[in-house]
């Protein structure tokens, strides 16, 4: 496939799923049933969870700073800041350009080396994976009898012990000829599982390494507890299960993969999450809107403010730079 044909698709093909989605989940709840739900929502819970995800955003330009700093670039609290809300806000036009944008902001306001900038940021993708991979193990180990029964109920559990068995075994016969395989798909892979293992290793080598590891877990506690309090905004939805809260909050994670930002993605997931426990279908989709509504506007508004401010706040800087000296 030519690159200029496959660029355009990974910009495309995101903006055409997410419109699709969002034509099917209004089908599903209708514009006016969303609104019936924002009306009487209560706006405390969700301004609490608001301000929760601006916590987890401020956190992780803070923790930014942990990882330049060995390599002696000690930039300022506010471009890091700027930098991540403007990184977001870039990645809901097209899926990952935020991440060089966010590197190419430190080159341009900071001197620090693009490749040195994004390598970070690449590490830093590495910690909040590993994050998110233990929340699913809890969330898995907290709830495998409900998972458990919800499956059974669906399918024959002789089938899903066999199925479960056999994954198992082809997990391992999978792990046997990457490790052996000389082809460039194995050798890729390979590749990525040890920078994986490696990046992690390398926060523990760091000086900050205990406050990197503080405030990684933060980020990902306030992401967690924003999605809990704004469940409350919502009449029906109170009182629903610290494990629908928890797989609800993973199936819209991993939905932000899927379009940019998440746009029509995000409430179908937290739908499909939350029918497993019965909750029904208009406030579970009428929550997801809200939520990622009310993240999206702190996005475009911090994002937009950062974006404007960057070359007034460093003009301003490099003058009185320049005074002083």
């Amino acid at each position: 496939m030519p690159l200029k044909l496959k660029s355009t698709l990974k910009i495309v093909l995101p903006l055409l799923l997410g419109v699709f989605l969002v034509w099917y989940s209004l089908s599903k709840v209708s514009l006016a049933q969303i609104y019936g739900y924002l009306k009487t929502s209560n706006y405390s819970w969700i301004i609490l969870g608001v301000f929760l995800g601006l916590l987890s955003h401020l956190s992780r330009a803070y923790r930014w700073r942990f990882q330049l700093a060995p390599m002696g670039c000690n930039i300022s609290l506010a471009n890091s800041i700027m930098a991540v809300f403007a990184t977001y806000l870039i990645n809901y036009t097209i899926p990952r350009a935020g991440e060089v944008a966010r590197a190419s902001i430190l080159t341009n306001y900071e001197d620090v080396p693009f490749e040195k900038g994004f390598g970070t940021i690449v590490a830093e993708r590495i910690a909040d994976m590993v994050v998110m991979l233990c929340i699913v193990g809890i969330t898995l180990f907290l709830q495998f009898d409900f998972i458990y029964s919800f499956f059974a109920e669906k399918f024959n559990p002789t089938k899903i012990i066999v199925a479960i068995v056999i994954l198992i075994v082809l997990g391992g016969l999978l792990i046997v000829f990457i490790k052996k395989s000389k082809l460039k798909i194995a050798l890729k892979i390979k590749a990525f599982v040890n920078g994986l293992i490696e990046g992690v290793f390398s926060i523990f080598k760091m000086k900050n390494k205990w406050a990197y590891i503080f405030h990684t877990l933060f980020i990902w506690g306030m992401y967690v507890l924003m999605f809990y309090v704004t469940s409350f905004a919502i009449q029906p939805l109170q009182g629903i299960s610290m494990g629908a809260i928890l797989i609800g909050f993973i199936a819209a994670s991993f939905s932000i993969a899927a379009t940019n930002g998440g746009i029509g993605s995000y409430p179908l997931a937290i739908y499909g999450a939350f029918s497993i426990f019965g909750i029904a279908e208009e406030p579970s989709i009428a929550f997801g809107w809200i939520m990622w509504g009310a993240q999206t506007l702190l996005v475009i508004i911090c994002g937009g403010i950062s974006l404007i401010y960057l070359p007034i706040y460093n003009q301003k800087k490099n003058r009185k730079a320049n005074n002083n000296f």
